[in-house]
Order: C-alpha cells, then structure tokens, then sequence
C-alpha cells in the first residue's frame, strides 16, 4: 500500500465527524478514532511500515504512551526488532508500582511512540517519566500530527517530533483522489 492508499485508508476506517472534546479540552468538529485503525491488524502493519522509516537511527527502545501507542509500539517492535516499552499515564498503585513497562530504558536512546497528538502534553508526561529512569529521549513518532504547533511545544523539551501524517495532508489526500 502507497502513502496515499494507506492515508485514505486511515481515513475511511476512522475519521469520524460530530463534536468531540479532545484531551486537551479542545473541540473539533472531526475526529479520528485511532482505536478503529490500531485494531485492524493489516491498517496496523501498513502503518508501522511506513513509521519505521520515521525512527531515528540508534534508537533502542520504542516507549508506547498508554494507551494508543501501546498496539504501535508493539508492531513497530515487530516489524523492527527493537524492543517495546509501554508508559503508563500513572504509576500502578499494587505489584511493581511501576510507571514504565517492559525492558530497562535506563542509558537507552528511547523513541516515543504516539497516536495522534494535538497538544503533546501526553507525550511531556510520558518523556518525564522515561528521563526520570534514565532514557535519553529526544525523538517522538506518531500517526497523525492534529496541530502543528505541538511540533514546536515539543521541541521546547528537547523533542524532534517526526509524523507519518498530519491531519491536514490527510484531509487533502482524500479530498482529491
């Protein structure tokens, strides 16, 4: 599947219109349902395909942010072979307490791995709890960019923020086949 098939792919599975209110307490008028795309396992390949050439070289560890870039995380895993961590939004309260999940991202250049982002506030909470263990984090992935100033935001925190898509080229894409 080309750029475009799997763009207008992602949008026919999962672009949805009403009104939402975003995690940022935005509202929008359209919204895309990753789970609708994480959850079909041949959309889901595609998109880890094309992601892969987004991960910065010498990366060691690829973080999922609970809980949409968990399934990402994991086919990117697959389809790369490097490990998967999963960051959790809050510490687990019983067993191992743990914020983080998975391999040791101590001393390990860690990529995150995201869904949409429309803020990158997620993504802040999720590099700190990753920089706290000892990840060196300075890359961030992630399907769908929403708001290109997040790009910006994210860079204030030393992150390079590298999309498959934005919302905009996707819209374009299949306004125009």
């Amino acid at each position: 599947m080309d750029r475009r098939e799997l763009a207008k792919s992602i949008y026919s599975t999962a672009h949805l219109t009403g009104t939402f209110t975003l995690r940022s307490g935005q509202i929008s008028h359209e919204y895309f349902d990753k789970y609708l795309f994480e959850v079909d396992s041949v959309l889901l390949a595609e998109i880890a395909r094309l992601m892969a050439e987004r991960i910065p070289a010498g990366t060691d560890v690829l973080a999922g942010l609970e809980l949409g870039g968990v399934p990402l995380a994991t086919a990117l895993s697959l389809h790369t072979g490097i490990p998967a961590a999963f960051v959790r939004k809050k510490a687990k309260e019983y067993g191992m307490c743990k914020a983080v999940e998975g391999g040791n991202v101590a001393s390990r250049r860690v990529c995150v791995v995201e869904d949409m982002v429309t803020t990158g506030g997620a993504i802040i909470d999720g590099v700190w709890e990753l920089r706290a263990l000892g990840a060196a984090v300075d890359s961030v992935v992630c399907v769908i960019l929403r708001n290109a100033d997040a790009a910006d935001t994210l860079a204030g925190h030393g992150l390079t923020l590298r999309p498959a898509y934005t919302m905009e080229e996707i819209m374009e894409i299949c306004k125009n086949p």
